[in-house]
């Protein structure tokens, strides 16, 4: 069973730092760390977003790399673009275009340079709703146990009888056939949490779910076993930018992009083309090196859950009462 994440305070800014004007609170980057924070972001970035951008040029798609891409709304120019996170102050030379962007704002901190910082109490309130949400979302998911029952079946429920509703990703065969598929379902129990994976169910396959997810239940269904509630993380993330730095942004989507992997591995599709094998969970073994695999990265969602809660709780606490 996967625990509450324990609240650190790690993306939390350190004391306040020597430069004389600098709001108390906040750490002050000058113009070489942050020029080379941004160029390392970059570079870690790349390395995800060039076989994307490549095949983009070419035509071609990726059944299971793409999806971060295509999936979520954020872009590869947009994830590319480096924010040290809330509390810090830029300093030096690019501070000034940083002061330009969404959120930021000119900080007088004495220097002829000038610096640039998040305008927080306008970040606060312009996005108090979605703030709100995923306070919300966030702190009841990381109460919940891990449920570690479910086996990947959404995906398989996205093509429950293929013959008759079509088949998603049709250009990727299916490792056991369309009847084999259908017979795998049948013989589980689906129980899947998630909203935005049971809305693509077949109408076939809806009425097998245990629940009926709603986006009105989300905040009391979601919890930390869920695949795909974790790979959201990196969602979150991004929507809560810039308030939330690019380093936490980057290890939320190296959460999901592993996540994914296990997602299609374990899916009906067959990815040998693609140099995936199968974690077959039409078998008991199949099905317990899932539940090893899923809770690993519960494990690693709920830390992560916690350092964006504890950005949320640096706003409040810079912010004040707005």
């Amino acid at each position: 069973m996967t625990t509450s994440p324990t609240r650190t305070s790690a993306s939390a800014p350190p004391p306040a730092p020597t430069s004389p004007g600098t709001p108390v609170g906040h750490r002050v980057l000058p113009a070489d760390e942050h020029r080379a924070a941004a160029e390392a972001h970059q570079r870690r970035v790349a390395r995800y977003t060039s076989g994307f951008l490549g095949r983009r040029h070419a035509g071609k798609t990726h059944p299971v790399e793409d999806f971060l891409f295509t999936y979520y709304s954020h872009s590869p120019g947009q994830l590319s673009r480096w924010h040290p996170g809330v509390g810090a102050v830029l300093q030096g030379a690019g501070a000034s275009e940083q002061a330009g962007w969404r959120f930021y704002t000119t900080v007088d901190d004495g220097s002829p340079e000038g610096a640039a910082g998040l305008d927080v109490v306008r970040f606060r309130r312009e996005r108090d709703s979605m703030i709100g949400f995923a306070r919300r979302l966030l702190s009841a998911t990381a109460a919940r146990p891990a449920q570690l029952g479910c086996f990947g079946l959404h995906e398989w429920a996205m093509v429950y009888r293929s013959v008759q509703h079509g088949q998603r990703h049709d250009q990727v065969p299916l490792r056991l056939g369309a009847e084999g598929t259908d017979e795998v379902v049948e013989s589980l129990n689906i129980r899947c949490t998630h909203f935005d994976a049971y809305r693509f169910y077949t109408p076939s396959a809806k009425p097998l779910n245990t629940l009926s997810p709603t986006r009105e239940s989300q905040v009391a269904l979601e919890q930390p076993g869920c695949l795909h509630a974790n790979m959201d993380l990196y969602k979150w993330a991004y929507k809560l930018i810039p308030a939330v730095g690019s380093d936490l942004l980057m290890d939320c989507f190296d959460l999901a992009w592993r996540i994914r992997e296990l997602d299609m591995r374990a899916s009906p599709y067959d990815l040998a083309d693609w140099g995936y094998a199968p974690v077959p969970i039409e078998t008991p073994a199949g099905r317990a090196e899932y539940a090893r695999a899923q809770k690993g990265f519960s494990e690693e969602a709920q830390l992560l859950r916690g350092r964006l809660l504890d950005v949320l709780d640096v706003v409040d606490a810079l912010a004040g009462d707005v």
